[in-house]
């Protein structure tokens, strides 16, 4: 029997026929055939124009193909409102819950969802690990939302919410995957303008940077505004180390700095969490902070307040950020159009530089 209906279906073995012939076809397998999420089927077959073209074509062929038809009383009981967010973060969990910029975001987008139904789920996954798990979840339906944070270039999570349409708003300039996925960003060229000429401003000639991982947008721009700066003041822009914005790796990073220049004067570090390992690191080498290396960092965090004098930095406010990827998240799901936003930074005034 299975093989006759599948000959007069013209021939598939996928087994669409023999859902049609057996039971009535359920939403699951429309997504299933479609190759979408429940979630993006669902938000076809009830109208949701926040889905894209090629996910809609696949769904609606799917619909006409395995003769889905909704079942109105259980439409009737469904609540119409979103009531999650997944906020995704590509990072391990020792990563996450040690950087203080991080928590600020995830504080941020807590206070922002405050005074709405959405509950937020936090979704780790290392990065460039755990991407077909993660990668399955958000394909399953089981959020309504996503804000995506700490993104890296070689991530697939970007790419995979804009293939399935899901609401999202990304914290940070989006990786190439993401193109086309709304985000709020810090203007962190300018920010790192700021930190190096205070550098210059001091006197400061021989600069160095201890610059962010290669993989991330917001270091990118950083390294860009420290080494526009130093080559406009008609300096060298060879003095560069990276980290991973972690406190050893920072230690690590301005060890190796200061082997290869050690006429270092001026070091523009590209997070605070760095930046305060650095400090440490120059003490302990016997140089004095600032007379005989200035410091400027980069966040504004807590971090900031463990170096003695305290630390020279530039304004990163994670809460801001979040605050206002919150609320661009909450009108994509009202059906308003969002845009994009790049807001300022200033420096903020301590001791090291």
């Amino acid at each position: 029997m299975v093989a006759r209906a599948e000959r007069r279906r013209g021939g598939r073995g996928d087994g669409a026929g023999l859902v049609a012939r057996s039971r009535r076809p359920t939403l699951e397998d429309v997504a299933a055939q479609a190759g979408v999420s429940r979630a993006t089927a669902s938000r076809v077959v009830n109208g949701d124009p926040r889905v894209r073209a090629e996910a809609r074509e696949s769904v609606t062929r799917a619909v006409s193909e395995m003769g889905y038809r909704p079942n109105r009383a259980a439409r009737a009981l469904v609540v119409p409102e979103p009531d999650s967010v997944a906020v995704v973060v590509p990072e391990s969990e020792k990563r996450v819950f040690a950087d203080p910029v991080i928590m600020g975001m995830l504080r941020g987008i807590s206070t922002g969802l405050e005074e709405t139904p959405l509950q937020m789920v936090l979704v780790l996954a290392r990065a460039g690990r755990d991407t077909q798990r993660l990668e399955r979840w958000l394909r399953g339906g089981h959020t309504d939302a996503a804000i995506v944070l700490s993104a890296h270039l070689d991530d697939r999570v970007t790419a995979v919410l804009g293939e399935i349409g899901l609401p999202t708003v990304v914290i940070g300039r989006p990786p190439p995957s993401g193109q086309g996925l709304p985000f709020v960003d810090l203007d962190n060229v300018s920010g790192a303008r700021l930190a190096t000429q205070r550098l210059l401003d001091r006197g400061c000639r021989r600069i160095g940077t201890v610059a962010g991982p290669e993989d991330m947008a917001a270091s990118r721009d950083r390294l860009v505004g420290w080494r526009e700066t130093v080559r406009a003041a008609g300096l060298a822009g060879d003095a560069v180390e990276h980290g991973d914005f972690s406190s050893e790796s920072g230690r690590v990073a301005m060890r190796r700095l200061l082997a290869a220049h050690p006429e270092l004067d001026g070091v523009f570090v590209a997070s605070d969490l760095m930046a305060a390992a650095g400090v440490s690191e120059l003490q302990a080498s016997g140089r004095v902070v600032p007379r005989d290396v200035a410091v400027v960092g980069y966040d504004d965090s807590p971090a900031a307040q463990l170096t003695h004098p305290r630390l020279t930095t530039v304004a990163n406010s994670g809460e801001l950020l979040a605050g206002e990827a919150t609320r661009m998240l909450r009108d994509l799901l009202d059906g308003r159009e969002v845009r994009s936003t790049v807001l300022p930074t200033h420096l903020v005034e301590g001791g090291t530089a």
